[in-house]
């Protein structure tokens, strides 16, 4: 796989992540204020693995190293990280919340 096609894949997915970020932070706001404050750790935990995905997808970019395996396994090491964290907080979401929450 060449490193453009790769970068112009996670960059899809970055964008999908970001959505489904979105889509978290107004389920949260739902929340009860205790029930809020427990997710806001988990919140900015993704917004981070996001960030750190797109600061090496970015560096792949404009570097373009001969071997950019290393950073290819990070950065899908990031995106198993993130889905992680993710269904954490839905399940979370799901449980502390009084009216079921679609999504």
């Amino acid at each position: 796989m060449d490193v453009k096609d790769f970068c112009k894949g996670i960059e899809s997915e970055m964008t999908a992540w970001k959505a489904k970020l979105y889509d978290t932070m107004r389920k949260v706001d739902r929340l009860g204020s205790a029930e809020k404050q427990k997710m806001l750790g988990n919140v900015e935990d993704l917004h981070m693995l996001l960030q750190e995905m797109s600061d090496r997808v970015d560096q792949l970019r404009t570097e373009c190293p001969s071997d950019w395996s290393p950073m290819k396994k990070d950065i899908e090491q990031g995106t198993i990280d993130m889905r992680s964290k993710y269904e954490e907080t839905m399940k979370f979401i799901g449980s502390a919340s009084p009216v079921s929450i679609a999504g």
